[in-house]
């Protein structure tokens, strides 16, 4: 597995959430994910407006990590998920909060909310 691949399936997994296919979203999460997969998809702003590779970095061993940044209609989040090598598959093995900004509401004096909360699906 090579950064180029793991940049390919993290750019598939954010055009898959902007399209708003989740199915497609999720072709290449870990067994394990798919298990938890209502914990995973509460990390992401869904619908997404915008999604992007922020940054790719080979972790300890055989795998890398990416910083996904997500815009959804309320909020700003960046996901650090971990991608490893299973069975000759790149696979999303793990996904986390690393930071998430409540949106100024648009043209109102709306009341937004920020979760602060750290989470994490494995």
């Amino acid at each position: 597995m090579e950064e180029h691949d793991v940049r390919e399936r993290a750019e598939a997994l954010c055009v898959a959430l902007v399209a708003g296919d989740i199915g497609r979203a999720t072709e290449d999460f870990s067994k394990e994910l798919r298990e938890h997969l209502g914990e995973v998809l509460a990390l992401l702003p869904l619908p997404s407006s915008e999604a992007t590779v922020e940054s790719i970095d080979r972790g300890g061993g055989s795998g890398y990590t990416v910083v996904l940044r997500l815009v959804g209609e309320t909020e700003e989040v960046l996901v650090q998920t971990r991608w490893k090598d299973r069975d000759g598959r790149t696979t999303l093995i793990e996904a986390s909060h690393l930071s998430k900004t409540a949106k100024a509401a648009q043209g109102g004096d709306a009341e937004g909310e920020a979760d602060g909360a750290g989470e994490e699906a494995s």
